[in-house]
């Protein structure tokens, strides 16, 4: 059989495939000199690099002869070697398995090379390489998580992968009830729970405490407020830190403005074209403010451990679903019968517990209708923003001590005024 190929190509994909390879062959002998003390290692960057390229050679014998049993019989003939070495291995008490399944990975990521599927072999080839690389990392997250992280860890896949395909995706009811459709609501939940529990991992991963400002960034991925309720109660028992504390408290904050931009993003891009100026100009505004408090902050390290609370669970989720709900019948109930005055109070009171769900509301409102305009829909996003942002702040002047307040005041004001301002200046 002549393949329908031209020899360009054919080196093009064996060329990928020696990449892929040598990829994660590289990372495979950088782990062994690593180590300590000289142990015995399956193979490094030629034999990874050579195994793709075995996988790619099995597929073109395979396709010019018709008969996908040679590929098999090749594929068999590896997998004997492989498991001859991890034999090899184990006798030494080495029974780990990692550099052998990753070889049958970059086997068949050469024989994919070959088939066409190039950007599925690469994807698959960096994947290896990361796991690979991340070992201490999972290790220290296997270490610290706890029963009640791999219980939220299930839920929150049960949510995702078990709940969500099987909600119906129309709505029910004449206008304003046209607005709730299960699916949509629902996967609203998984949306804003997956940035809280990616924010959470990271802590993990990471440390919180490797640095006041990084515990903020990292902290406001999981809960802005509950950064905000951290630093102010401890500035009144640790002195002299108010300045990394209000820079940490400003960065989760900043956050908050990233994560609402994300939404719109995903929800509604041609809103984000709008709505992404006057909240730029607000995180513009605090990230400058920051840079000022961490040139000026004391050099005293701080090694207190923060704790963080999984932020996903069960109940919390349907709380923020029938939330997100109501506040979407409520800002199209707005709409309806009191005009884009009626919507910004609703926007200013949502934003008052979360600013998430009316940023959602807003940005589906707005997508592909001609129910809401995007400049209204912009400035309700802001005001619940703002509206949210103050909150925190009374949350600092209410238990943050007297230093943090002064400190932190000018930040609070000059991020509130320019949000408020750029966004009615559109």
């Amino acid at each position: 059989m002549t393949l329908d190929i031209n020899n360009i190509e054919i080196f093009y994909r064996f060329g990928a495939a020696l990449l892929i390879g040598l990829l994660v062959g590289l990372q495979r002998e950088y782990a062994q000199l690593q180590l300590e003390k000289e142990e015995k290692s399956f193979g490094g960057a030629r034999t990874f690099a050579l195994l793709a390229l075995l996988g790619c050679v099995a597929a073109l014998i395979s396709e010019s002869l018709d008969s996908p049993l040679v590929f098999s019989v090749i594929a068999v003939i590896i997998g004997g070697l492989i498991m001859i070495a991890y034999s090899a291995t184990a006798r030494e008490g080495n029974i780990g398995m990692t550099s052998e399944v990753a070889a049958v990975i970059t086997v068949l990521a050469g024989a994919l090379c070959f088939w066409g599927e190039l950007a599925l072999a690469a994807a698959l080839g960096v994947a290896t390489t990361v796991l690979l690389e991340l070992k201490l990392q999972t290790r220290t997250l296997a270490r610290n998580i706890t029963h009640s992280d791999v219980y939220a860890t299930l839920s929150f896949a049960v949510i995702t992968l078990v709940i969500l395909p099987v909600l119906p995706s129309h709505s029910f009811g004449p206008p304003p009830f046209d607005v709730l459709v299960p699916y949509n609501i629902w996967l609203m939940v998984v949306f804003i729970s997956g940035i809280s529990f990616l924010g959470y991992l990271l802590i993990k991963i990471i440390g919180a405490r490797r640095g006041v400002g990084i515990t903020g960034l990292l902290g406001g991925l999981a809960s802005s407020t509950a950064v905000t309720l951290s630093f102010a109660q401890r500035s009144r028992t640790i002195k002299g830190l108010e300045r990394p504390f209000a820079m940490a408290i400003l960065l989760a904050w900043g956050v908050m403005f990233v994560r609402v931009m994300i939404e719109v993003a995903v929800i509604n891009p041609v809103l984000f074209r709008v709505v992404w100026v006057p909240l730029t100009a607000a995180l513009a505004v605090s990230a400058t403010y920051c840079i000022y408090l961490y040139r000026s902050q004391a050099t005293e390290k701080q090694e207190e451990e923060d704790k963080f609370k999984n932020p996903f669970e069960l109940g919390p989720a349907l709380t923020f679903g029938l939330v997100y709900a109501l506040i979407l019948l409520a800002a199209n109930t707005a709409k309806m019968y009191f005009g884009n005055t009626g919507l910004y109070v609703s926007s200013i009171v949502s934003g008052l517990a979360d600013v998430d769900a009316i940023t959602l509301s807003l940005a589906e409102l707005s997508r592909d209708t001609g129910e809401l305009d995007l400049n209204t829909a912009s400035r309700g996003i802001v005001m619940a923003a703002v509206s949210n942002t103050l909150v925190k702040s009374g949350i600092v002047l209410a238990m943050g001590s007297r230093e943090l307040r002064k400190v932190i005041t000018p930040g609070l004001l000059a991020i509130v005024g320019t949000a408020i301002a750029v966004v009615f200046m559109l």
